[in-house]
């Protein structure tokens, strides 16, 4: 397409996104509770003229280890080419301290004005950037190929929605795009695996006081396989040779007293790396630390205490060639507006990781969200804008 067409396009994409995000980021819908901001999207869409049975809902909230109010919305929009399917997603929870947020603009950025609460551009901005490229399509009867929008649901406590997303409502996209943080010209075509790793230690309770040799301190068992894995380099960032991860003990809750010699303890931990042999290396470090340290510690009796390691794979890595035609129509859509493309692997885990799991190609995109999690999270506009702009251009087939 020309760059006059492309201009044209472009022009579009007005303030009228703006007020959009807004209202979207003022809606209550942390993970699980996302019917309201559903029910607005979907509102949404058929003020644009989407039918109800282009509109569905799957069951990925059943698989949920928290249930919640529904499952991943997906809407079906036949196409006017004969181009491959294109998916355009966003998930739409929020974190619990974007609850309450009132967005506020100054000029170039948005925040919330209440200094307690989180704005939640992420990921609302991102829903936006999808529904606003449907609501200028509809409006404006500009061809497209077939489309599929999923607004994903649970991201923000593992991914679910992707994880369990019923991919045969998704009907085989060719080409997959997941706005979700960071810069309009960012595209993130690789991520991380993770392991998630519980460790219950059991020791010997006895009077701390009267009795502590007759003990035997679940936390110095943990104290002692920590020290260990900091020692031998496998806590934190990990470097062995040419393979690399990280890890991290993450929570720590045990104890009723001080006059009791601890005996139990409970561990969450994470184990990182884009290689999924050398993450199970890394699991395997934790493993053999702590059943070490539970061994080395006795009471006066000779006795020892036990432990339990168990693991659950959240999501595995991947990563996308800079030449797959996913990956090539981002750079060439963000250089056509004039903006420098940048791709990065991230050592964080986004949708895309199970996008690309179940077959997808997915590449992610930011949309203009700085500081998100925390009460002084940002969406800058222009950033934002340019996105919408990315997302008309894709969602548009015109490049």
């Amino acid at each position: 397409m020309s760059e006059a067409n492309i201009s044209q396009l472009s022009s579009l994409v007005d303030e009228s996104a703006v007020d959009l995000v807004t209202q979207m980021m003022s809606i209550p819908g942390k993970s699980g509770d996302e019917r309201a901001v559903a029910n607005f999207i979907v509102e949404q869409l058929k003020s644009y003229g989407i039918q109800d049975s282009q509109i569905s809902y799957d069951s990925a909230n059943t698989k949920s280890h928290i249930g919640g109010e529904i499952g991943n919305l997906i809407v079906d929009l036949p196409g006017q080419s004969d181009q491959p399917r294109r998916l355009l997603m966003a998930h739409i929870d929020t974190v619990p301290l974007c609850v309450g947020c009132e967005p506020v603009r100054d000029g170039n950025i948005i925040t919330s004005s209440d200094p307690k609460t989180a704005l939640g551009g992420d990921d609302r901005a991102g829903a936006t950037v999808v529904l606003n490229t449907i609501r200028l399509i509809q409006e404006h009867n500009l061809p497209h190929p077939p489309l599929t929008l999923l607004f994903a649901v649970q991201e923000e406590i593992g991914l679910v929605g992707a994880k369990n997303v019923d991919t045969e409502k998704l009907k085989e996209p060719a080409q997959c795009y997941n706005w979700d943080g960071g810069l309009a010209n960012l595209a993130v075509i690789g991520a991380t695996g993770d392991d998630h790793i519980e460790i219950d230690i059991t020791g010997i309770a006895s009077h701390a006081g009267a009795a502590p040799e007759q003990g035997v301190s679940a936390a110095a068992i943990a104290a002692m396989a920590i020290n260990s894995l900091v020692n031998d380099g496998w806590h934190g960032l990990i470097q062995k040779g040419k393979q690399s991860g990280t890890s991290n003990i993450g929570v720590i809750q045990g104890g009723d007293a001080t006059n009791v010699v601890m005996d139990q303890l409970h561990i969450k931990a994470e184990a990182r790396s884009h290689n999924p042999t050398f993450r199970a290396k890394i699991v395997g470090a934790i493993d053999k630390a702590f059943q070490r340290a539970t061994k080395e510690l006795q009471n006066s009796s000779g006795k020892t205490g036990s432990v339990s390691v168990s693991t659950r794979h959240k999501y595995e890595s991947f990563r996308l060639d800079v030449n797959e035609p996913v990956v090539q129509t981002a750079i060439k859509t963000m250089e056509a507006l004039g903006l420098e493309p940048t791709t990065r692997i991230s050592n964080g885990g986004l949708d895309a990781n199970w996008m690309n799991a179940h077959g997808l190609p997915t590449v992610t995109m930011g949309c203009g969200q700085h500081g998100i999690h925390t009460v002084k999270e940002e969406l800058h506009i222009d950033q934002f804008l340019n996105a919408c702009r990315i997302g008309l251009l894709i969602g548009t087939g015109t490049i």
